[in-house]
């Protein structure tokens, strides 16, 4: 599994929608509106590390209102709900 974070600047008139239609892109695990220099972060779960160019680079490029992204890939993946939900077996 291949795990990436993706940062997604927005045209002004796409804000009020682009969180859903990010959230419907297949690849897209989650999407959240966000403060700062960038307006949405989308984390993205794909099963080979090739899936990623094609979701950035043909499904999001198809998404209407994104401005600019940056991608970044995750080496490793750690999360405190992950290791919750392994201990939690049998019980």
């Amino acid at each position: 599994m291949t795990h990436a974070i993706i940062l997604i600047e927005a045209e002004r008139q796409a804000m009020a929608t682009l969180g859903g239609e990010l959230a419907d892109v297949d690849g897209v695990a989650e999407a959240y509106s966000v403060t700062g220099e960038w307006d949405f972060v989308a984390i993205v779960r794909v099963r080979e590390p090739e899936q990623l160019a094609s979701l950035v680079t043909e499904r999001l490029a198809q998404v209407n209102g994104i401005r600019r992204t940056h991608t970044m890939v995750a080496f490793e993946v750690f999360s405190k709900h992950d290791l919750d939900a392994l201990f939690s077996i049998g019980n």
